[in-house]
């Protein structure tokens, strides 16, 4: 079953979206055309997907690896409360209304 989420792009607008759930974050994000370069292809190995999420969808998500913690700790717009890397975040039911809010671009 997808996931309507809402997303706020960088001009400050929301709109929703669905979110499939044999995707990531980043794709779902990608596949309905927000400007997320992804350039690594979801391999957490650059910060080009980064996203702010409420505080409580990060703390319910679990600990970030060494490798997400070391990309977004060097990104423009790095808030330990709220960013992620949109590539690590799976779907999974209980993410349904949430809003994602796209970072600034490196």
């Amino acid at each position: 079953m997808s996931n309507n989420i809402t997303v706020i792009d960088r001009a400050g607008s929301p709109s929703q979206v669905e979110w499939e759930p044999e995707q990531t974050l980043m794709e779902a994000l990608r596949d309905n055309d927000f400007p997320l370069l992804a350039s690594c292809g979801g391999t957490a190995s650059c910060a080009t997907c980064h996203v702010y999420l409420e505080p409580q969808v990060v703390a319910g998500l679990g600990e970030r690896s060494e490798d997400e913690i070391e990309l977004l700790e060097e990104a423009e717009g790095f808030d330990a409360e709220t960013s992620r890397l949109s590539c690590q975040v799976a779907h999974a039911q209980s993410l349904d209304g949430i809003t994602v809010t796209l970072a600034p671009e490196e």
